[in-house]
């Protein structure tokens, strides 16, 4: 059997119904979720190591590189097969991007999570910690970068998203679609991530803010971002890639203060493109200096331009490394 490294971060899995206030909170520890699951012995040899009892929203970026240093750390060890990463789905498509984007190694790395408590008859953790087992034990699962498994689905980390507040079937690659799915044990691929990407850096620069833009919006936003000391801005805009008039006043006195705005799409899927040309369209955000993105939302690009802003301040490298 494999050696399969299970890191406890807390989420949905970990939680139960506290009597007194009638919500979900978190309860169980590593070691006690897996003696709920005794199936995950009998597939694999198993070691736990507990990174913390975070619910998603708790979740720092700082927190999110902390973890993928320690993913480093054991990535090397000859001894473990594959890693499984328990994690709260709010932030977890965040954090699997991240770990995608900063641990370099062909062993698969699964990250997985759960939309039911423990207290609720359909609790979906076990399954999706079998499953990722089962993923790990499939020989094709290698050299995939960061996957995310929920309901038997297979994802790309640097493509799946969370589209649903509460259906188990919310994690979905809405661009490409998944890169397969567990069946009883059998695991089945239909393709390879469209990208694998690593980012080298010794740093996270979390002072990155994400503004979302909306019908009739003015520049008020953009100026006092610009003078809250930011590091660098991160754009929702409309469509392909298009802002009103006076959002694009409010961008450019953003970037005339040598911050980096890197410009993604509000909606769910596509990429951004400088294809208009009327006042506030790309072809004048590109023109103003916005950076543009590859088929990323913006909780993505805003990862990636801060760990790029551990590299690097200079808004022209920034420039290059994410549009290329």
């Amino acid at each position: 059997m494999k050696n399969i490294l299970i890191i406890f971060c807390g989420g949905t899995f970990s939680m139960k119904i506290d009597k007194n206030t009638g919500g979900a909170v978190p309860h169980f520890h590593g070691d006690e979720l897996l003696k709920l699951i005794p199936q995950a012995n009998e597939l694999a040899n198993i070691s736990m190591q507990e990174f913390g009892l975070y619910p998603g929203p708790h979740v720092t970026p700082e927190l999110m590189f902390k973890l993928s240093k320690k993913v480093n750390e054991f990535v090397k060890d000859d001894k473990i097969d594959g890693i499984i990463i328990t994690h709260g789905t709010d932030t977890l498509e965040e954090t699997a991007y991240l770990l995608d984007l900063t641990v370099n190694t062909e062993k698969p790395i699964v990250v997985i999570g759960a939309m039911r408590t423990s207290s609720e008859p359909d609790w979906d953790g076990p399954r999706n910690l079998v499953d990722a087992i089962h993923i790990i034990n499939n020989s094709n699962s290698r050299d995939l970068g960061v996957l995310v498994c929920l309901n038997g689905e297979i994802n790309a980390a640097s493509e799946v998203t969370k589209t649903h507040t509460d259906d188990v079937e919310t994690f979905r690659s809405l661009d490409f679609g998944s890169l397969g799915f567990v069946d009883r044990g059998r695991v089945f691929y239909n393709r390879a991530p469209r990208k694998l990407e690593i980012i080298e850096t010794d740093s996270i620069n979390s002072n990155v803010h994400l503004i979302k833009v909306y019908a009739g919006m003015d520049d008020r936003f953009f100026l006092h971002t610009a003078e809250s000391g930011i590091d660098g801005l991160v754009v929702e805009a409309m469509g392909v890639g298009n802002v009103p008039p006076e959002v694009l006043d409010g961008i450019k006195y953003v970037i005339d203060k040598n911050i980096p705005v890197v410009l993604t799409s509000r909606c769910p899927a596509g990429e951004t493109l400088d294809v208009y040309s009327y006042p506030g369209a790309g072809k004048w955000l590109k023109k103003a200096g916005v950076i543009f993105t590859d088929y990323l939302n913006g909780q993505k690009a805003r990862i990636k331009l801060m760990l790029y802003l551990g590299k690097t301040q200079d808004v022209d490298v920034l420039r290059k490394l994410i549009e290329e």
